[in-house]
């Protein structure tokens, strides 16, 4: 199934189709980097790349104001980058550098970064959803118009926090978007071997909490639910639920891929790679006239040259001292 990106009839201008791509190619551009320099193994923090999943973070955070929260998962780094997270200070953080974001003791999975709202990452599955309550607690509480949101997998949804956070935000009608990317593996886990349907929205339905479900690699769609969703949370009406269906093309964790393992068929991961979010998207926005070819290609040669100086300061940054050791740790 090809992508129809819909911008008639809304208030998507040029200068914003060109933002939406030059997230998703910097988020794209971001993982591939790493892929090139793993090999090498001087970043020894596993990596759990979202590559194929880009148009979902640069969807929603581009709705999303400076101040608003984030929570994510241990698959965080296109979500940072969304949300304007530098990626001199994540590249330090990956490779262990008292430079990074969690001064080297976080790692790829435990970015914080409280200035652009990300209070946290948790590789706890479902872990971000009451994370994301709680500050849309504090916002309501506090009135200061902040929204919270949540990304997570469709394996959260297996777990308890899930029904207990949305039937919370719920009955205290919190300012709270809660982002389901729904890749349909838990690790390598098939969603129909693990829950008997496959549509997670309905499950938020039975918490009467606004839900859609919507194709996740087509980022107008993703910009125009999530627009909704913002705007009704800070409108104080309360939380929405998105389920985005997409496909990560990676394996579960590291730079491989999981079909070479034998964990899922060569076939489905070729038609969602012919569903590419940034490569469909670059064709409309050249069609469209939005962004010239040139443009295009100056474009991905500063986010390259940006991306090189990253991996620099990541690598020649100084490493923490053992007596920092103890240091930003709580009992």
């Amino acid at each position: 199934m090809t992508i129809s990106y819909q911008v008639e009839n809304t208030n998507i201008t040029n200068e914003l189709l060109i933002q939406m791509y030059s997230t998703m190619l910097k988020i794209r551009m971001f993982e591939e980097k790493i892929i090139e320099v793993y090999p090498v193994q001087d970043m020894q923090c596993p990596v759990h790349l979202c590559i194929g999943e880009e148009a979902i973070a640069a969807g929603v955070c581009l709705n999303l104001k400076k101040e608003d929260y984030i929570f994510s998962t241990h698959r965080n780094h296109g979500h940072c980058v969304a949300k304007g997270s530098d990626m001199k200070l994540m590249m330090a953080e990956f490779y262990g550098k008292k430079t990074g974001y969690s001064k080297g003791k976080g790692g790829s999975m435990h970015m914080v970064d409280p200035e652009n709202g990300i209070l946290g990452t948790s590789a706890i599955v479902g872990g971000a959803i009451p994370l994301a309550v709680g500050t849309a607690l504090a916002s309501a509480m506090k009135k200061d118009g902040r929204v919270s949101a949540a990304f997570f997998g469709d394996g959260a949804a297996e777990e308890g926090t899930f029904h207990e956070s949305l039937n919370f935000a719920s009955l205290k009608k919190l300012p709270v978007v809660f982002v389901c990317e729904n890749n349909f593996y838990a690790t390598n886990s098939y969603i129909s071997a693990r829950q008997p349907h496959n549509d997670i929205a309905k499950k938020a339905e039975s918490y009467l909490i606004p839900s859609v479900q919507i194709d996740g690699n087509d980022v107008v769609a993703v910009y125009e639910e999530a627009r909704k969703a913002v705007e009704r949370a800070r409108a104080g009406k309360g939380p929405s639920f998105i389920e985005c269906r997409t496909y990560r093309w990676k394996g579960h964790v590291g730079p491989d891929c999981d079909y070479e393992k034998g964990c899922r068929p060569k076939e489905e991961l070729d038609v969602w790679m012919d569903r590419c979010p940034v490569k469909t998207f670059e064709d409309f926005i050249l069609k469209n006239k939005s962004i010239s070819e040139k443009e295009l290609q100056q474009l991905k040669a500063n986010i390259a040259k940006e991306l090189d100086n990253a991996v620099s300061y990541g690598r020649t940054s100084p490493l923490p001292d053992d007596k920092e050791l103890f240091e930003d740790v709580y009992a």
